[in-house]
């Protein structure tokens, strides 16, 4: 049972600073890619989400059948749950005519649900306890929804409230390095800050996102949208050959199996 475990705890990788950087470089992939679909292919909100959501499913299937960690496979979940929200949260606000405030909230409450249905299915929700299939399946489904929650917040921010996207990103970074001095210097929930952080780095790739690829009227570079996300899809692939921390973490499970 302890080798099982290990097996399947070692398919999340460690969370370092190289996780995060990857993390941020595919939420504005996902955000550039998923307009790149609807908007610029002008295939629409809707037959985008679909699109996006299939890739999604197959990605994730894969990933929680593996029996070890694939960086690749992983990270590819990762961009789906990205390009997908991005996708999601745009029809919700925009197709569905709820704003970005009532999209914003309604995807905290499914969020809220998603991660107390996993607290009570399988008693954590922390990353590090993620050793059964139950477990990984409520990982990722958390994981599309703080994607899509973040997507929705980046243009509330950037759009409603007037900062524009480079004063929206600049307030998700601060947000963020508050985050990481309370992870320094408190006793909060490491569990709580990791969540945390995963939901904010999606608006702050959200706004960078749009700062490369808007038109400059609204305050944007005016970049190619598939341009744009070329470069940051081989930037990703870059990092992940070249970080170590891109392997699967060594989590406790793992370690009482060496024991």
């Amino acid at each position: 049972m302890d080798a099982t475990h290990a097996i399947r705890a070692s398919k999340v990788p460690e969370v370092t600073l190289a996780f995060w950087v990857i993390k941020i470089a595919a939420t504005t992939l996902g955000e550039t890619a998923g307009d790149a679909l609807s908007m610029t292919m002008g295939l629409g909100y809707a037959v985008s989400s679909a699109i996006f959501f299939a890739c999604f499913v197959v990605a994730v299937t894969a990933q929680v059948a593996a029996t070890r960690f694939h960086r690749f496979l992983y990270w590819a979940v990762i961009v789906a749950t990205t390009t997908v929200g991005t996708t999601m949260a745009d029809f919700a606000d925009r197709s569905l005519g709820i704003g970005y405030v009532g999209g914003s909230l309604l995807l905290f409450a499914i969020l809220m649900v998603v991660l107390g249905s996993w607290r009570y299915a399988t008693g954590s929700i922390a990353v590090d306890a993620i050793t059964t299939p139950k477990a990984e399946l409520f990982y990722w489904v958390t994981i599309l929804f703080s994607n899509t929650l973040g997507t929705a917040l980046g243009d509330f921010l950037a759009d409603d409230s007037g900062l524009g996207f480079a004063g929206g990103a600049l307030v998700f970074a601060g947000a963020l390095a508050l985050l990481v001095a309370a992870y320094g210097f408190t006793s909060l929930s490491r569990t709580l800050l990791f969540w945390a952080a995963f939901i904010l780095t999606r608006p702050l790739g959200a706004t960078l996102g749009d700062l490369l690829t808007k038109p400059h009227g609204d305050g944007g570079l005016a970049l190619s949208r598939i341009a744009s996300s070329s470069v940051i899809a081989v930037f990703i692939i870059g990092c992940i050959l070249a970080f170590t921390t891109a392997q699967a973490g060594a989590h406790p499970a793992a370690q009482r199996a060496r024991d």
